[in-house]
């Protein structure tokens, strides 16, 4: 259950960022409150600002959101922030958690069952980065709002 999020987009007219952060306990409910989250912070950007987002983007990122904190359920102790960010064409999604482990993407291998999130969030983004921080570590991932028009998953660009 979501212990407070933010609703309120910090938006304007001169191209500055619009966001939204939800703050979650951590337990495996947040998972589809995130999501959900996510969809609703998205839906917004397009029908109160115009911006378009494309299927494929509003999929991938419920996709990222998804993954990113489903780690934080499985592996970090307590709360996670989730803040979603709008800005240069990108949705910038960033995820807080307490533990200081860092995850990394395993090599792709078919005959692995599961633990495929990471490696398929590092390939359908525009970037992908995870920092130590004080407490925890912050996981960031950038997703185009618009797609490619040579069908790149990710939605690059040449």
């Amino acid at each position: 259950m979501a212990d407070a999020h933010d609703e309120a987009d910090r938006v304007s007219a001169d191209d500055r960022p619009m966001t939204a952060s939800a703050v979650y306990e951590g337990d495996s409910s947040c998972i589809g409150m995130a999501r959900d989250f996510a969809r609703d912070f998205l839906t917004r950007i397009q029908a109160v600002h115009g911006l378009p987002v494309s299927e494929r983007a509003m999929g991938m990122v419920q996709l990222v959101v998804s993954e990113l904190v489903t780690n934080v359920c499985k592996y970090a102790p307590g709360p996670c922030l989730l803040d979603l960010e709008v800005s240069g064409g990108l949705v910038v999604v960033t995820v807080w958690d307490s533990a200081p482990e860092l995850p990394f993407p395993r090599a792709a291998d078919a005959s692995r069952v599961g633990q495929h999130g990471m490696e398929i969030v590092v390939a359908v983004c525009q970037s992908f980065t995870i920092e130590r921080q004080p407490v925890g570590k912050r996981t960031r991932a950038a997703v185009a709002l618009a797609d490619d028009p040579g069908g790149h998953v990710a939605g690059r660009t040449a």
